[in-house]
């Protein structure tokens, strides 16, 4: 268990810090746009707008209707996979954004992304899908490298290796 603990704490670490650290501000930019535009539209957060009129970790009532709509599996449990895109937004947004549990954050992006391309945006051209399509590309670089240096899994990673 510890040794997929630290598969998966660890990032890989580019050659120079400095482009550690340009990644890393790319991805703290980036999560915090997730989290708190796109995720804090559909999921309740503290920095919700009120207008929103969401409690905390509530789902927006449009949602899961939206959901629905994409048919399959989606129809079967909305609530559930609505729950789980708009949290992956706010929530995984954060994590990104912080480096915390990089590669498990990055995955649920990825997802929600896939999901927001090919079951909401496909169809609207490519302006439409250009948000959507550049969190993916982002998670799929983060679910590879992990955090880089400049991220709380480096540290974790850090402190998991001395024991």
């Amino acid at each position: 268990m510890k040794n997929i603990l630290k598969t998966l704490i660890t990032p890989i670490l580019q050659k120079h810090w400095f482009a550690d650290l340009t990644f890393g501000i790319i991805r703290f930019i980036s999560g915090i746009l997730l989290a708190i535009d796109f995720g804090a539209s559909k999921f309740g957060m503290p920095w919700t707008p009120d207008g929103q009129n969401l409690n905390l970790f509530e789902v927006a009532a449009w949602f899961p209707k939206d959901v629905a709509a994409y048919g399959g599996i989606f129809a079967l449990m909305p609530v559930f996979f609505a729950w789980m895109g708009a949290f992956s937004e706010a929530v995984g947004g954060l994590f990104l954004a912080f480096g915390l549990k990089t590669r498990l954050a990055s995955f649920l992006i990825m997802c929600t992304m896939l999901v927001a391309i090919f079951m909401q945006k496909w169809g609207q051209g490519t302006w439409s899908m250009l948000p959507a399509m550049s969190f993916l590309w982002l998670a799929i670089y983060n679910l590879y490298f992990g955090s880089g240096r400049f991220g709380f899994d480096y540290l974790i990673a850090k402190k998991i290796n001395k024991s």
